[in-house]
């Protein structure tokens, strides 16, 4: 899969077919959509293409509420290259983007630029200033653009949104495992391994501090998770602290600490991916460190057994 960022260099695509949006999470809607993007781009002898935007347009418009990102640009990509897509275009959202019109968005984004022999689009897709461009916008201009216009049926689209939905409101309520099914991949957490208070090393329980490079990536219901990753190639078991460490700290700062099973190579300013796979408990406030120690060990006790029975 060939990424652009941005326009600026010639988009080399044989007979593109387009879809447009965010795609964020890539759950088992958006693939379903990619993957027929990807059947229909080989029907047509062309090249599959998605049109997406970064920042989410929502984080631009709308700064006073974004969006809780179930992916980032990171997590995105490899999902996309993983299912097959041929050419990812990234478009840099800005509050002057959000201003093109619709046509204009037509005429110089998909017509001039990319050279859209087909869009694989949705009915309730909106694009240009004011949310202008639509499917019937698109198809009552077609012959002008000179631009087949493949519509994605409506129960598709609405199935996505449930799913985004659902996604959300699992992961918020510590349901995981709901959340998994909709995405039909373990959701993950990828972030930089930084210096923390090392604490844990006093107690038995040395861990991995995540900074997220995302900070709209959601972050799932504090508590204790089972987590898997891949580490120079080695699959890694452990369990994940979210929280605020509320029996050792006084903050309401947001930790991400994983405690790595036979595991103590050192990952400083490492890039890792967190696999969640299961809640095990809530975040709890112990009386004494001794209390939270005889805790952890319980936790990883039942994670361990977890995963010898999957």
């Amino acid at each position: 899969m060939t990424v652009y960022e941005g326009l600026a260099r010639s988009i080399n695509c044989n007979t593109p077919i387009v879809t447009i949006g965010t795609f964020d999470g890539m759950h088992v809607g958006h693939q379903k959509i990619i993957k027929q993007l990807i059947q229909i781009a080989k029907d047509l002898n062309g090249e599959s293409v998605l049109l997406t935007f970064y920042p989410h347009p929502r984080s631009v418009i709308n700064t006073e509420s974004p969006i809780q990102l179930l992916q980032n640009q990171t997590e995105k990509i490899k999902k996309l290259e993983e299912i097959g897509l041929d050419k990812l275009v990234v478009i840099p959202f800005t509050d002057d983007f959000s201003k093109l019109s619709a046509i204009d968005f037509v005429q110089t984004i998909l017509i001039d630029k990319l050279k859209c022999h087909s869009l694989v689009l949705g009915y309730d897709h909106h694009f240009g200033n004011n949310r202008e461009g639509n499917l019937e916008f698109l198809l009552a201009n077609a012959k002008k653009f000179n631009l087949n216009i493949i519509e994605i049926p409506a129960k598709e689209i609405d199935a996505i949104k449930i799913s985004s939905t659902k996604i959300r409101s699992s992961l918020l309520q510590g349901d995981v495992e709901t959340a998994n099914l909709f995405l039909g991949y373990p959701y993950e957490i990828t972030g930089e391994v930084v210096a923390g208070e090392q604490l844990g090393r006093t107690i038995g329980f040395p861990t991995a501090n995540i900074a997220l490079n995302d900070p709209n990536k959601l972050i799932p219901k504090h508590g204790v998770y089972a987590v898997k990753t891949n580490i120079h190639g080695k699959d890694v078991m452990g369990m994940l602290n979210i929280g605020v460490n509320p029996t050792v700290q006084n903050t309401s700062s947001i930790k991400l600490e994983v405690h790595l099973f036979d595991f103590s190579a050192d990952l400083y300013h490492e890039s890792i991916t967190l696999q969640l796979i299961n809640y095990i408990r809530p975040e709890h406030k112990f009386d004494s460190i001794d209390a939270l120690t005889k805790q952890l060990k319980k936790d990883e006790i039942f994670v361990r057994d977890y995963f010898s029975m999957q």
